[in-house]
């Protein structure tokens, strides 16, 4: 009896451990925009969790955006960027939701993100390819629908709230 307990207490002790129980989260973010701080509205994604195949600790977030801000952008391309927000900004914005992701997908996000921050010339665009854009090929990677309206290329919050409308399985609110 008292091997069938040890071996009980074991099994569930290895299922508590076992990488299989890791999950990588993906979270929609957006900035309302702030004059003080010539902050722009803006979207990002953070990814937060675990990774099942290696246990690895993710801890990451990931925004388009454009090198510099001027009066080029409004002419037309400029280079474009994948911004890292430091936690302080992060904590300021609007979460819209969340979905767990696999493995495959957070891998998938990161080659994404990397093919946006590694293009070459001038990528980005204010209403073509922007912040918006980059975040609904990332929602398409979890899984969602994401349109984008020409309406909101320009709108995060709205657009995010939008997605949110196009998904009614996330249980999600929209943010007023």
């Amino acid at each position: 009896m008292l091997r069938r307990l040890a071996a009980l207490a074991a099994l569930v002790l290895l299922a508590l451990v076992h990488p299989a129980l890791a999950q990588v989260r993906v979270a929609f973010h957006s900035f309302n925009g702030s004059m003080m701080g010539g902050r722009y509205p803006h979207t990002f994604v953070v990814l937060t969790g675990t990774l099942d195949e290696t246990g690895a600790v993710v801890n990451e977030n990931y925004g388009y955006t454009a090198t510099s801000v001027g009066p080029a952008i409004l002419m037309g391309n400029v280079a474009g960027t994948i911004m890292i927000e430091k936690p302080r900004y992060v904590a300021s914005t609007n979460v819209h939701f969340s979905v767990p992701i696999s493995d495959a997908q957070y891998h998938a996000i990161v080659a994404e993100m990397r093919a946006w921050r590694d293009a070459p010339g001038k990528a980005y665009s204010l209403d073509r390819h922007n912040c918006v854009h980059f975040v609904a090929r990332i929602a398409d990677i979890a899984g969602l629908r994401a349109d984008v309206p020409q309406a909101l290329v320009r709108k995060p919050k709205a657009w995010l709230n939008a997605v949110t409308r196009q998904n009614p399985q996330l249980g999600a609110h929209e943010i007023p």
